[in-house]
């Protein structure tokens, strides 16, 4: 028996969009990470920020460790910066009725790529 992916469990793309744009709103209003996003492209950040939730999740995108390096790399990103992105995240994620196992395994996920995107 086929176990679903996350993806498929949360409502595929459309719903991992709503969840994204939620954790954008979160990021905006914090004081921590808001300022990184003053001079962004939001529409493209989030729709890049979708796929990529989307596939941590299980979904049919894929993005490499090489990209995130390169998309991060320049922004000076500290772990409180991170820690902080993180915790919106799983309140982000827990708001939407994604449980806390689940909640869980994505944070871990995010976790796995630090070395990534902190400076």
């Amino acid at each position: 028996m086929n176990q679903k992916t996350l993806y498929e469990k949360y409502g595929g793309f459309a719903q991992i969009n709503r969840i994204v744009m939620a954790f954008y709103d979160g990021l905006l209003d914090s004081d921590e990470v808001g300022p990184y996003f003053d001079d962004v492209d939001m529409k493209r950040l989030i729709d890049h920020q979708t796929k990529f939730v989307a596939a941590l999740m299980g979904g049919p995108a894929e993005f490499g460790d090489d990209h995130l390096r390169r998309a991060h790399a320049s922004l000076g990103i500290t772990d409180a910066h991170f820690d902080e992105m993180k915790a919106i995240l799983g309140g982000t994620l827990a708001d939407h009725g994604v449980a806390a196992e689940d909640v869980a395994t994505v944070l871990a996920a995010i976790e796995s790529r630090r070395g990534l995107v902190v400076a």
